[in-house]
């Protein structure tokens, strides 16, 4: 399984410097130049990893700062770690993967068919809408005769 992470050095190698780092572990490691994040103005390597000759991650990652500790005045200020997979697959045990058809194992009971009928029964009628209420006309008040006693 491979392992992929950046280590920004602390400065631009030399020709020398990059071969003793590929002969302290970093065989598979490709150099880039680059400037540091921090401060544009400043030129730095870069060593990009995709590497499968250590067994996890943190062992990959620890091998290529050992390996930066060899060269005198280098360092490591950034390191960046794409996000990676879980682990190593069992093959024994297989998980399914979002979006893949899983394997069927046993094919002792085929699962039922829906029929048109049965979908149809299956639904539930549409909600009704309340029927709109029509304004009523209140009567109006009728005043009280004057000549009544």
């Amino acid at each position: 399984m491979g392992y992929k992470f950046t280590l920004v050095l602390n400065r631009e190698i030399t020709d020398d410097e990059s071969v003793a780092l590929r002969a302290a572990g970093c065989a598979d490691a490709i150099f880039g130049a680059d400037t540091l994040p921090t401060n544009a103005d400043v030129p730095v390597t870069k060593m990009d990893f995709d590497t499968t000759s250590s067994p996890t991650l943190a062992e990959a990652i620890q091998s290529g700062l050992d390996a930066v500790k060899q060269v005198p005045d280098l360092s490591v200020p950034g390191l960046t770690v794409p996000a990676q997979p879980a682990g190593p697959v069992d093959q024994d045990n297989p998980t399914v993967v979002v979006g893949e058809k899983p394997e069927i194992i046993s094919e002792e009971r085929p699962a039922p068919k829906t029929t048109l009928a049965k979908k149809t029964a299956a639904k539930k009628p549409a909600a009704k809408k309340p029927a709109a209420r029509k304004a009523t006309a209140k009567p109006a008040a009728v005043p009280a005769s004057a000549g009544s006693a």
